[in-house]
């Protein structure tokens, strides 16, 4: 029987930015004076992107987002869905994502050695992966939206963020903290 997926998970900041990280990197990070020493400018949050230890999903946006993280396998990689792909707004070049065993997702603010309750959590053996996240339209979809205007029990999430195995001799990655390339830099489909 294969395992039904795992829906959206909605996940906060009041920070401007989510972020997939590795726990194992930030075991030093144990309260606001060590999260702001390593966290607290664009150029260390950099510095973990390069490493790979941190995927950022930002948008310079606050609130609470619906986030759907797919994971594919050497062989099968993690896709789109024909609905999500039809509604993609933006999607950013691939990310470098190292995992020890696990992948943590959440706004940036929460990220460090304890553990939150809002913090997601996923297994993901240990390698080296290519992180892609697209920003999906969801409201622009048919019925995507109640008559309240919220999201409805159908719609798509904010972000779709695919994640496999990095191929033989892949190694450029995007390390901007930015997700996305600004509108005058995207390329034509």
């Amino acid at each position: 029987m294969t395992p039904l997926p795992r829906p959206a998970e909605t996940v906060a900041t009041d920070a401007g930015m989510l972020a997939l990280w590795d726990p194992e990197s930030f075991t030093d990070v144990v309260d606001q004076d060590t999260w702001d020493l390593r966290l607290g400018a664009d150029e260390d949050v950099r510095r973990y992107i390069r490493a790979g230890s941190l995927v950022p999903l930002s948008i310079r946006s606050d609130g609470a987002f619906a986030v759907l993280v797919r994971f594919g396998s050497p062989g099968r990689p993690a896709r789109l869905t024909e609905r999500e792909r039809a509604h993609g707004l933006l999607s950013s070049d691939a990310y470098l994502f190292s995992s020890s065993g696990r992948v943590w997702l959440s706004g940036i603010e929460a990220v460090g050695a304890q553990a939150w309750p809002e913090i997601v959590q996923f297994e993901l053996p240990a390698g080296r992966y290519s992180v892609v996240i697209h920003l999906i339209a969801w409201e622009d979809e048919f019925c995507g939206v109640d008559d309240d205007g919220a999201p409805s029990a159908t719609a798509l999430p904010d972000f779709v963020v695919l994640v496999a195995p990095a191929g033989p001799g892949q190694d450029v990655f995007r390390t901007d903290v930015e997700t996305f390339a600004p509108p005058e830099t995207i390329r034509p489909g």
